[in-house]
């Protein structure tokens, strides 16, 4: 994993991290503001680097075109999302920009059934520190000399 993809991958703090109670006794559900994901995109790509279009194809379903430039080349990816029970049209607005933005990794790891246990309490591998040890040994490198690293990579990019 390039260090582009590791920013865009990247977990969140688990502050920035909500949840939504389920029935039936199930685990909570995680998830994250979309502005969160517009912070991500900002600070991996740039403001400039990155732009939402939507697509109404239903009167409940919402398309988000959301198009990132990665090295240069544009890339588009697209999802949808149905009515929201909360704000009911900025909540598909923000639904589909997230979804979107899984498809590039952003958020992804709250999909995994270990990322967050009942209590809410994330997986080590599910936190920033956590991560950068995770994708220090992968480069067999320092968690600092990673950081050090990924730090540049993120300035390189954004030129």
């Amino acid at each position: 994993m390039n260090h582009l993809e590791a920013g865009l991958k990247r977990p969140f703090p688990v502050a920035q991290v909500k949840f939504m109670d389920m029935k039936n006794g199930r685990k909570p559900l995680a998830y994250l503001d979309a502005r969160n994901v517009m912070d991500r995109m900002d600070k991996i790509v740039t403001p400039a680097g990155w732009y939402p279009t939507y697509e109404m194809v239903s009167p409940e379903i919402m398309l988000c075109h959301l198009s990132v430039c990665l090295n240069g080349v544009w890339i588009t990816k697209s999802d949808g999302a149905g009515e929201s029970s909360f704000e009911k049209e900025k909540g598909i607005i923000s639904g589909s920009l997230k979804r979107a933005a899984v498809l590039f990794g952003i958020g992804r790891y709250l999909y995994n059934d270990g990322a967050f246990d009942n209590n809410r309490s994330p997986a080590h591998w599910a936190t920033p520190e956590g991560f950068d040890e995770v994708m220090a040994k992968q480069h067999k490198q320092s968690v600092e000399d990673w950081k050090a690293d990924y730090e540049k990579a993120l300035v390189d990019q954004q030129r």
